[in-house]
């Protein structure tokens, strides 16, 4: 089965940087839509930045434009965001998300299949 695992999260001062990762399994991860989703008031997943997998636009969240970054390495099935100028509103349990093979996925989340079990990012003042 599919299965997502994040790794990286941890505390971190205002300024700070960190990256999470995402190893994937059980899919053909070179040709899935990947994202990453965290918790937000009122939302129980908002979007955070996806990337396509057949050349279709990188996606960003307006809070998140030019300090996240979010990458894939396809020989090693696993995706990247990195995160600087982190802010304290940054905090939250960062989860990935993996969308059905051979399909493109914007931002919704339902549209998504797979998710990880989440990874938690605090960024203190």
């Amino acid at each position: 089965q599919v299965q997502l695992v994040e790794s990286g999260g941890g505390s971190v001062q205002a300024g700070g940087s960190l990256r999470l990762s995402c190893a994937a399994s059980g899919l053909t991860f070179s040709r899935v839509t990947i994202a990453w989703f965290r918790p937000a008031p009122g939302k129980e997943r908002e979007f955070v930045a996806r990337i396509g997998w057949i050349g279709d636009p990188t996606l960003y969240a307006d809070p998140v434009k030019g300090r996240f970054t979010i990458s894939r390495d396809n020989a090693k099935n696993t995706m990247y965001l990195q995160m600087n100028s982190l802010k304290p509103d940054d905090t939250a349990v960062y989860y990935c998300a993996a969308g059905r093979p051979g399909t493109v996925v914007t931002m919704t989340p339902g549209k998504y299949d797979s998710w990880g079990q989440g990874t938690q990012v605090t960024v203190s003042s």
